[in-house]
């Protein structure tokens, strides 16, 4: 169950109508419970219809907000000020995500945030002189909870025949009310009867004092003769005919209240409890002169302890569309991604040799864009991650280790990288290859928009055989593959099958079982090659147009028998935007 806490006065009103009128409605009632009322204020954005929906099912969502304003700075610009959050949000917690949001620079309009709070909500928002308020404030309903919803639920244990039990229902508000309403009629037909009950006891005893009261003498020398309390009583019930209470009141009784003042008193007492006696019984005779009751009692509770509505229902507002793209600039930057998984966005690249670097790193690919777009990594374990330029943090040293954008697994790293900004050629096919000589072409189109966290799966993942690298593949172009024992082959591009979804590839060049392959080329320049050396520092250069090309699937050809080899130079991936016309 999910009840929403309502006004006090607007359900009172309710109660009292509903009793006046048991034929009303829902529909009806809601002129009264305009909807629920949250001690935190907030405004309610839900139509009327869509209020009634909910207080007629019993069940539905209602869309609050926090409320803001404007004020002036003493030296120009503007303040928000938020002045009330929705129900069950943390003041706390919002301001820090409010503020994280100002620390990523992902709200450039908001300088600061701070809580000056009281007994009153004050939490003042700082702009820029630039910024448009309705903007910022329809992105932060959007990405923090200043905009929630409260998913109502009025389920509610009703009364069965057993008294001990109740079942769980989904209820309307009228029933809610209803059977509120039959609560307080039995509490107070209860009450009126324990009242009655004590009132005809002490009656009981009173008139055994009217009894005695009329032959005073009589009874203290019945008293005075008795060989104790049992034998007192006992002449007492047979002379006065008293019950065993009275008697015993009377015997119990100080003899002050002997005086003739203290019987005035009690004969006084005694009248006006016969009179209460005769005004209780005949409210339990009417049921409707105690729906009466019940009724002053709902006016005296809403009196007493009624408020104001502190939650505005406003209805629908118009949306603002507005997205993290919104606050962007429109500007050019280059990431830079280095062999040993460290990448950073700079506004410009003219060297890549100039760029800070841990001792033995390298960079690997310089990918240039502007901050709205996206760009790809490829990781060795088959997964692509996706996201935009802007959300590379930005870094004059060293950058950040790329996983901590993402969610990589224990051994995994970039091995190809894209820009996919929309000024570059696009490729509609990549290329990957696996160390044990399988490869596969795929399409990138499932692979342009940001993904989440995990990335996307673009091959079957592996740790027997992980992806060596990831390129733009042409249906014209030479693929050139060396493994560490030195085969080389060359295979045309279209020979290597295009998979629809995840999967191992097909055999590119057969590996032995001690060998893996290290590196590849793919290109239509026959000019092209990759160099190599040996273990005894011996280079090698594999031209592609020298090498022929053959089919997939066999060895290839080998360079040297007797050692391993390794890429002597790793080519870099910079692929600069075209120039600005003009």
């Amino acid at each position: 169950t999910n009840i929403p806490p309502h006004n006090l006065g607007e359900l009172c009103e309710a109660l009292r109508a509903l009793i006046e009128n048991p034929k009303l409605e829902t529909k009806d009632l809601l002129k009264q419970v305009k909807g629920p009322d949250f001690p935190t204020g907030g405004q309610i954005l839900n139509s009327k219809a869509e209020l009634r929906e909910i207080y007629e099912t019993g069940q539905g969502a209602v869309r609050l907000r926090g409320e803001w304003k404007l004020e002036e700075a003493k030296r120009g610009g503007q303040f928000i000020v938020i002045t009330s959050i929705p129900y069950t949000v943390n003041k706390a917690t919002l301001v820090q995500k409010i503020g994280d949001l100002v620390r990523e620079r992902k709200l450039p309009p908001l300088l600061d945030v701070r809580d000056e709070s009281t007994a009153e909500v004050r939490v003042v928002l700082e702009l820029k002189k630039e910024a448009d308020p309705e903007v910022v404030m329809a992105y932060l309903f959007k990405h923090t909870p200043l905009h929630t919803n409260f998913n109502v639920n009025l389920t509610c244990l009703v009364p069965t025949d057993n008294p001990e039990v109740g079942t769980p229902q989904r209820l309307d508000l009228k029933a809610m009310l209803r059977h509120f309403l039959d609560f307080r009629f039995e509490v107070v037909t209860r009450r009126l009867e324990h009242e009655l009950d004590e009132i005809c006891k002490r009656l009981h005893i009173l008139e055994g004092f009217e009894k005695v009261y009329d032959a005073l003498d009589e009874m203290l020398r019945i008293i005075r003769k008795s060989e104790g309390k049992a034998d007192a009583a006992g002449k007492l019930i047979k002379r006065f005919k008293l019950s065993d209470e009275q008697a015993e009141a009377i015997l119990e009784m100080k003899l002050y209240k002997l005086a003739r003042l203290e019987i005035l008193v009690v004969q006084k007492e005694l009248k006006e409890k016969r009179a209460e006696q005769k005004r209780l019984s005949n409210l339990l005779k009417h049921p409707k002169m105690r729906w009466g009751i019940v009724q002053d009692e709902l006016a005296e509770i809403r009196k007493a302890y009624g408020d104001k509505r502190r939650t505005r229902i406003g209805g629908p507002v118009e949306e603002i569309e507005v997205s993290e793209e919104t606050f962007i600039a429109d500007e050019d930057a280059h990431v830079v991604l280095t062999r040993d998984g460290w990448v950073k966005r700079l506004r410009e690249v003219k060297d890549p040799s100039t760029t800070r670097l841990r001792e033995g790193d390298e960079v690997m690919a310089v990918l240039a864009g502007s901050l709205k777009s996206n760009v790809v990594f490829f990781t060795n374990f088959g997964a692509a991650y996706v996201t935009r330029f802007h959300d590379i943090p930005p870094s004059t040293g060293y950058g950040d280790p790329v996983q901590k954008l993402f969610k990589f697994d224990d051994g995994e790293r970039v091995v190809g990288a894209l820009s996919l900004d929309a000024r570059l050629p696009r490729p509609e096919k990549m290329l990957a290859v696996s160390e044990k000589g399988f490869g596969m072409r795929f399409s990138l189109e499932p692979h342009t928009e940001v993904s989440t966290r995990a990335g996307r799966l673009f091959a079957k993942r592996t740790r027997e055989s992980p992806i060596v690298g990831v390129v733009p593949v042409g249906p014209k172009e030479l693929v050139t593959l060396v493994t560490e024992r030195s085969n080389v082959i060359v295979v045309r591009a279209k020979e290597i099958n295009e998979l629809a979804g995840p999967g191992k590839g097909v055999t590119v060049i057969k590996v032995d079982e001690d060998d893996k392959v290290i590196a590849f080329l793919c290109t239509a320049d026959r000019s092209a090659s990759l160099k190599l050396e040996s273990e005894k520092g011996k280079r090698f250069e594999v031209v592609v147009g020298k090498q022929g090309v053959f089919a997939r699937g066999g060895k290839g050809r080998q360079l040297t028998r007797k050692e391993r080899v390794k890429l002597a130079e790793h080519s870099l991936i910079w692929v600069p935007l075209p120039e600005k016309e003009g």
